[in-house]
């Protein structure tokens, strides 16, 4: 069982390597290929609880949070060896929870074609940054700039993608997170820092500045609990004038199908209306082809399926309605 677990680990780090950090951390790429060919490391991480506690996001993240070497594999190697226990209590206190602001402009389109005003709820809301898409400007293919905060998030589209010329209007915004973040906790806020891959020299700013946009906004109300349990009682408190929107990004990629498919069977029933932004492969049902970048997520609404996005928002490929194909 050991064996089959160490091999377990060594086929989950290669695939990271092969298809997720390829072409978009170099550093990653090549740590992670390392990991799955070093059996002795292989066996810590077997060690750690199965499923997301095994992450190679999480691991690559507790050992940055700690000031840990990642640039080169035998510093990265001999670091975290030494230093495991510190390594696996940061892995066993914490999760993936990346929140990427950004996100918003691939999101704003539908967000605002929706009847206002809204009631948001996002599931895997992390630190809640992604519920204020009314608090952030943004500029697509070098246009005008739409409102007006300390940050702008530009967005490249393609095809034709319903781009919205006001923000949208917000009454109410909830969230749901297994840990919630505090986006003014000082130590939280490293936590989200360590999460942004090497290689993307943008994001640590921007988070910043979309922390700083909604520092002085009131705090959305997020819950403490798992997104199918947590989310019929959260649902029911949205105010029953405005459009209930359920979103989510990259998040149900973490639940087993069974999960995902109870979520879906929720959420059919909640009045309103379900944008999931996923990667192709985590809602296997709908009706929308794969990518030429596997990279790329799939946004849809309602789970018809409109888009292909970036995953950190900075391109938006809108399919031709005719064609049923990305324009």
């Amino acid at each position: 069982m050991v064996v089959n677990n160490t091999q377990s680990v060594a086929d989950r780090y290669r695939e990271f390597s092969e298809q997720q950090a390829s072409g978009v951390s170099p550093a990653y790429a090549e740590l992670t290929a390392r990991i799955s060919e070093d059996q002795d490391f292989c066996a810590h991480i077997a060690a750690l609880p199965p499923g997301n506690k095994q992450q190679p996001n999480l691991l690559l993240a507790a050992v940055r949070h700690l000031g840990g070497p990642y640039e080169q594999w035998a510093a990265f190697r001999d670091w975290t060896l030494t230093h495991w226990d510190a390594v696996r209590e940061v892995m066993l206190a914490r999760f993936t929870q990346t929140n990427e602001p950004a996100r918003c402009a691939t999101l704003l389109p539908l967000l605002a074609t929706l009847p206002q005003p809204l009631a948001l709820i996002e599931v895997g809301a992390s630190a809640g940054l992604c519920l204020h898409p009314d608090r952030y400007a943004y500029r697509y293919n070098d246009g005008a700039v739409l409102g007006s905060s300390p940050v702008t998030f530009d967005c490249r589209t393609e095809g034709p993608a319903p781009l919205p010329t006001v923000l949208p209007d917000i009454a109410w915004r909830a969230g749901i997170d297994l840990n919630p973040l505090d986006p003014t906790d000082e130590e939280d806020v490293r936590w989200l820092q360590s999460l942004i891959w090497p290689g993307q020299a943008e994001r640590p700013g921007r988070l910043l500045a979309a922390i700083e946009a909604v520092r002085t906004a009131p705090s959305p109300r997020i819950v403490r609990g798992d997104l199918v349990d947590a989310l019929p009682a959260l649902a029911a408190e949205a105010p029953a004038d405005a459009t209930l929107a359920v979103f989510h990004t990259a998040v149900l990629t973490y639940l087993p199908l069974a999960r995902r498919e109870e979520f879906a069977a929720l959420v059919r029933e909640l009045p309103g209306h379900w944008i999931s932004n996923e990667h192709h492969t985590v809602l296997p049902w709908l009706d929308a082809p794969a990518p030429d970048d596997e990279h790329l997520l799939t946004l849809a609404l309602d789970e018809r399926a409109v888009a292909f996005t970036a995953p950190h928002g900075q391109s938006l490929h809108w399919f031709d309605p005719a064609a049923d194909r990305p324009a």
